[in-house]
């Protein structure tokens, strides 16, 4: 009898934990949404990868990878999109964003601040120009994989022809007065057609701002004040003017053309050097080898200044799961992934410890000029401010027209009043957060 009673005692409990079990729901798959603004194919193809990877590892987390079209003409599409979804209320969890941009995005409460997630070993081992462009209002609100890097390469066979000095480091740069003058010399070679490429191919979007407001900087100039976020007396200012004489001089000398058809003007050898971003850098060595050298930005007198930023990963406010879109983000973070994807790009790793196992930017390495100006200090972020959208458009409007020939000051004040403008009519973006 008593064996029939434990029985059916045993019976009971193991039914009841049968029908517990059945009841309780198996744990639910947390689906994550990530945009992403489209590179070239290769890295397309590795950023999908890196989610796939993500994936794998995960048995809570899914992160559905959307990239959107229309967006490689310096993002331009890719923002109107992000600008729709943020005022509709439509943004993933995972946003992918043009450095700059997100001052704006945080400005308007549509970027969740990352610092309660980053751990000071994180924070310590990340490039300080990354930090600097993740930064605003004194929060940290994206975060790059890699940084970007702009310089001068040429020829070492046709700057020995030239008879110029070669610079080997940032500290050695050449002054203005020196690059005019191997500006001139190179021009005079009869086996080039113009000194310097200047990527004017790139046409409309972020080019112009990206590469050039470092000249007007190293003149003495600037966008905006940092302080005060205007461009009144900066951007309209005598150093600025003296910028943008000296760069429509470039065109007027035949030193440089307004139209190379594409991207190979130095490669076919039109051009005797070349002004450009890292993401160039690595095709031209494929070409020449040994004999093509990175060289570090002109020093203009004022100060060197080089381009700085990348697109980096953000969390939206509009995110259900923000700890889930964090395990993602830490996973694109480390070191592993950041190498997979610089390895494709050729931009510079954002991790020192990154940066250490890096062959091509790592000491020694043929890339690691850009790792100098980025380490520096040389290397400026564009303006912060949420205005950036309105600074950038009104530059690349005044720069397009002064190249082409118009009046420099009366551009540049133009440029001024659309800047002061959108400040008015935002009511000088006062901080919202």
């Amino acid at each position: 009898m008593n064996r029939i009673v434990k029985y059916l005692a045993l019976v009971a409990i193991l039914l009841l934990l049968f029908t517990s079990a059945a009841i309780i729901p198996a744990q639910d798959m947390v689906e994550l949404e990530l945009w992403y603004h489209g590179g070239t194919q290769e890295e397309n193809d590795e950023t999908r990868a890196q989610v796939d990877r993500f994936n794998a590892m995960q048995d809570a987390i899914h992160v559905n990878f959307v990239e959107l079209a229309g967006s490689l003409v310096a993002g331009t599409g890719y923002n109107d999109a992000v600008n729709a979804a943020a005022v509709a209320g439509d943004l993933p969890c995972i946003l992918d964003l043009d450095g700059p941009n997100l001052y704006n995005y945080a400005w308007a409460g549509f970027l969740a601040p990352l610092d309660d997630y980053m751990s000071d070993e994180l924070r310590a081992d990340i490039l300080p120009s990354l930090i600097d462009q993740g930064l605003y209002n004194g929060k940290i609100y994206a975060m790059g994989q890699y940084d970007s890097g702009l310089a001068l390469v040429g020829r070492v066979s046709l700057l020995e022809e030239a008879g110029v000095r070669i610079p080997t480091s940032i500290d050695d740069a050449w002054d203005l007065d020196e690059f005019n003058g191997v500006l001139a010399s190179l021009q005079a070679l009869d086996n080039v057609e113009y000194a310097i490429d200047l990527k004017m191919n790139y046409g409309a979007g972020e080019w112009y701002t990206y590469a050039f407001s470092p000249v007007v900087q190293g003149f003495g100039g600037d966008l905006i004040d940092k302080e005060t976020l205007s461009a009144e007396g900066v951007l309209n200012g005598p150093e600025a003017v003296a910028a943008m004489e000296w760069i429509r001089s470039l065109f007027e000398n035949g030193y440089a053309t307004l139209t190379p058809p594409d991207d190979n003007e130095f490669i076919n050898g039109n051009a005797a050097m070349g002004f450009l971003g890292h993401w160039m850098a690595t095709g031209y060595y494929e070409a020449f080898g040994d004999d093509m050298i990175v060289l570090p930005v002109v020093n203009f007198g004022a100060r060197q200044a080089t381009g700085m930023g990348s697109w980096a990963w953000s969390i939206t406010t509009q995110c259900d799961n923000p700890d889930a879109a964090w395990a993602f983000m830490e996973f694109m973070l480390t070191p592993e992934e950041i190498l997979s994807i610089t390895n494709v790009n050729a931009a510079v790793p954002g991790r020192l410890s990154a940066l250490a196992m890096s062959e091509l930017f790592g000491e020694g390495g043929r890339m690691n000029i850009f790792v100098q100006q980025l380490e520096s200090g040389i290397a400026i972020p564009r303006p912060i401010t949420p205005g950036y959208p309105a600074v950038t458009s009104a530059f690349f409007t005044a720069m397009d027209n002064i190249i082409k020939g118009g009046d420099i000051q009366a551009e540049l004040d133009a440029a001024v009043d659309k800047i002061e403008q959108d400040i008015a009519d935002n009511d000088g973006y006062p901080i919202q957060n």
